[in-house]
């Protein structure tokens, strides 16, 4: 018996997010399936973290215990059969028999997608959101700098667990146009709240279209700022469609705990 650790894709769209829900389709359960039919006695897999219902990953991190006395290879292309078209694992190999791939990890980075345009753009939709109303740019790729740091982000998520901290470290928070009317927003940190790179992303493009100044939401972040006036308006999130989980690092193998 062997822990693994496995890095997964998969379009996000029609999943009810990663974690395993009753009657309702999600990536962990289509994960353990495939694994039931390689002889996996596991009661529930480990996860690197959870995405919401629409978002996509091409970096997710699970993790399992299984007798398997083949190849790594031949364990990614076993899965791979059993798995449904929208998830493909991408890479397996064998780990310490402690780790954990949600509390070993180092960071976390995300990709947020999103074009302007008028019109409805059906394809493009299906990663990416459409804003319909123009924005600055300069606005838009300026606002990211503020974000990086150590900060409270208390009005931009909440905590994954009820007496969790709302404070993170972001390393990258950086805007690149790829095309003419395309951008995309990566941003990097040891830890994410819940919904917060959406919030992120909506809050930036509201300040790129002067809906709200780049003084409150610094304001925000600050900690000067009473707890329950962090709150940046307009409220709202960016769709779920635009967001990737792109990877999920962690420390050298030699000094997570065998």
């Amino acid at each position: 018996m062997a822990r693994y650790q496995l890095t997964l894709s998969y379009d996000g769209t029609d999943f009810f997010g990663s974690q395993r829900q009753a009657k309702r389709r999600t990536v962990q359960g289509e994960l353990e399936d495939a694994l039931h039919t390689l002889g996996w006695t596991g009661r529930s897999i480990l996860i690197a973290g959870r995405t919401d219902t629409g978002v996509h990953a091409t970096g997710q991190v699970a993790a399992f215990d299984l007798d398997w006395p083949h190849t790594d290879g031949d364990l990614v292309r076993a899965l791979n059969a059993s798995l449904p078209a929208d998830m493909a694992v991408r890479d397996v190999h064998v780990v310490g028999a402690k780790f954990h791939p949600r509390f070993d990890a180092l960071s976390r980075r995300y990709r947020y997608k999103l074009f302007c345009q008028s019109l409805r753009d059906p394809i493009r939709e299906r990663f990416a959101w459409r804003v319909s109303s123009e924005f600055d740019e300069n606005v838009l790729v300026s606002s990211a700098k503020i974000f990086l740091g150590t900060h409270d982000f208390s009005a931009f998520g909440s905590p994954t667990t009820p007496k969790g901290t709302t404070v993170r470290t972001v390393t990258k928070s950086e805007w690149t146009q790829v095309e003419k009317d395309e951008w995309h927003y990566e941003v990097q940190a040891d830890a994410f709240l819940y919904r917060m790179v959406r919030r992120l992303v909506f809050v930036q493009v509201a300040v790129a279209q002067g809906k709200v100044s780049a003084e409150a939401v610094a304001h925000s972040l600050a900690k000067q700022a009473p707890a329950g006036k962090r709150s940046v308006y307009p409220a709202g999130l960016a769709p779920a469609h635009g967001l990737t989980l792109v990877e999920v690092t962690y420390p050298p193998v030699e000094s997570i705990g065998q």
